[in-house]
């Protein structure tokens, strides 16, 4: 499996394995169940869903797929392409964190933090006017446009929504697995707040990178 599903505990500081004292995000996996399998021949793509979470929270007809599929966790289900069809695993089998291993090197996809209206300072960090000799442009945006066309260009990067986008932050190592409290350590910072639902993929770097070892 190069997918699975958690949630961020947050943010603390561990050691590196060159002694560096590092920002790292702690986040709980627990067990995945495999709630369903797409095939090319039925579905026209090869796919499987993942499940997370306790499945009495569900909806009713959800609790009866999951069922059906003796998976033991789906409160939120997220489908996950396949390149190989023979890599999908068995309806209903668990996912957890001893799919990776320090060292590896993910992605991780979730929404950010809504951050509410935000001037173009904080969403597009502009930079600030003279604060002296009587400026009073410390903080607003300036021109937006010429004289001709007489209207404002398409994607003028100005102020508006900043956050709660899905994101994906990319190329993060795993620092430590400890299978045992279903926990993962990367390094740096994902996007969410406490207790958000997160995505950790595989990254293709990682996939080059095992291919280079094995030649």
């Amino acid at each position: 499996m190069t997918s699975l599903l958690g949630q961020k505990v947050g943010m603390t500081r561990v050691v590196d394995t060159d002694g560096s004292l590092v920002g790292a995000t702690v986040i709980v996996a627990l067990p995945n169940a495999i709630a369903a399998v797409r095939t090319k021949e039925k579905d026209g793509y090869s796919a499987i869903q993942l499940g997370y979470g306790d499945p009495a929270k569900a909806k009713k007809p959800q609790q009866g797929r999951l069922a059906k599929a003796k998976a033991k966790a789906g409160r939120y289900l997220v489908e996950v392409r396949l390149t190989d069809e023979t890599q999908a695993p068995a309806l209903g089998a668990e996912v957890t964190v001893a799919t990776f291993k320090p060292g590896d090197v993910v992605n991780v996809t979730a929404t950010s933090k809504g951050r509410g209206f935000a001037g173009t300072v904080k969403r597009h960090h502009f930079a600030q006017g003279p604060r002296s000799h009587g400026s009073m442009n410390v903080r607003q945006p300036g021109s937006i446009g010429a004289q001709q066309p007489q209207r404002v260009i398409l994607g003028k990067r100005m102020a508006g929504r900043l956050g709660g986008e899905r994101t994906t932050v990319k190329h993060l190592t795993v620092l430590d697995v400890l299978p045992e409290q279903h926990l993962i350590v990367l390094k740096g910072a994902v996007p969410g707040i406490r207790g958000a639902l997160l995505k950790l993929s595989r990254s293709p770097r990682h996939m080059s990178q095992a291919s280079e070892e094995l030649a």
